[in-house]
């Protein structure tokens, strides 16, 4: 059976679509992945997509408000930041969540901040949906 990930942040251009592609890349086989935005933006940034490259990722998102998945099922709705988490503090689906805080690279826009996130949701993130599972 595979789950159904939604991951949320304040604008869907970072995180959370690094979020998507990762699980959607690396764990395909227990999890399909979903990303969304408070207040979603016009573009993935670039380097999300750079950096996702660099591991053999290609993805191919789009920033989407999280009105887009308000009637949409997921039994995991994870926020991974904490504006989304004090902005959207209910998810009013079904599913349980959860909340993680994952700095924004975008601040300072250097390649590294990008690819250190990317190291770490490569870490947190399959913790995040073991703990789910047990």
């Amino acid at each position: 059976m595979t789950r159904r990930v939604l991951f949320l942040c304040s604008g869907n251009t970072c995180r959370s679509q690094m979020a998507e592609a990762i699980i959607n890349a690396r764990l395909s086989d227990g999890w399909q992945a979903f990303s969304a935005g408070i207040r979603a933006g016009e573009a993935v940034q670039p380097k999300v997509l750079t950096v996702l490259e660099e591991i053999g990722i290609q993805h191919h998102g789009y920033p989407k408000a999280v009105e887009t998945f308000r009637d949409a099922e997921f039994d995991l709705v994870v926020t991974v930041c904490d504006a989304a988490a004090e902005e959207c503090p209910l998810w009013l689906g079904k599913g349980r969540t959860a909340h993680h805080d994952f700095p924004d690279p975008s601040k300072t826009d250097q390649i590294e901040g990008f690819r250190s996130l990317r190291d770490e949701l490569l870490i947190e993130i399959p913790k995040i949906l073991a703990g789910f599972e047990s």
